[in-house]
């Protein structure tokens, strides 16, 4: 096939493929930092019940690496046109899922270990609240260059 320029059958299975890992990884690294973050708030709201709300925003954060693996698989999903669908954007497209889902992934676990902990360390001591914040954002920026990688290869 490679003389004749004919694009093969099983091209639009690797960017299905790939907005199957943006969404399937990303999600999976958004339920780990909700689930771990909430089990640090519900251990916190014991001692500290005023600060529940304060203790919310690692949970919002995880949520929003959820919500970039769901922009790339739309992005990707809009663009599978079976008339012009080639092997090369096709193999771009699972770049750019597995881009964004495996640093969602990555940046879920950092967000949820570091709002377990840091949820618990503020009901212990309300001075450690802002570096949690900061380090909650150096989290999420992982998946915002996953992200910012993801748009870049699949617009290409």
């Amino acid at each position: 096939m490679s003389g004749t320029g004919e694009t093969p059958a099983y091209a639009p299975f690797f960017g299905v493929m790939g907005a199957t890992a943006a969404m399937v990884f990303s999600a999976f690294g958004a339920a780990y930092g909700t689930a771990k973050s909430g089990t640090g708030i519900a251990a916190m709201s014991i001692m500290r019940p005023e600060l529940i709300i304060k203790s919310v925003i690692p949970v919002v954060m995880a949520g929003i690496i959820a919500i970039y693996g769901l922009v790339v698989a739309v992005v990707i999903a809009n663009s599978l046109t079976p008339s012009s669908y080639t092997l090369y954007r096709s193999f771009l497209h699972l770049g750019a899922g597995l881009s964004v889902g495996l640093c969602g992934l990555a940046a879920g676990f950092a967000i949820g270990i570091v709002g377990d902990a840091g949820v618990r360390g503020t009901a212990q001591q309300p001075r450690l609240f802002v570096g949690m914040i900061l380090i909650l954002i150096f989290a999420e920026v992982l998946g915002l260059y996953g992200l910012i990688v993801a748009l870049l290869l699949s617009t290409k």
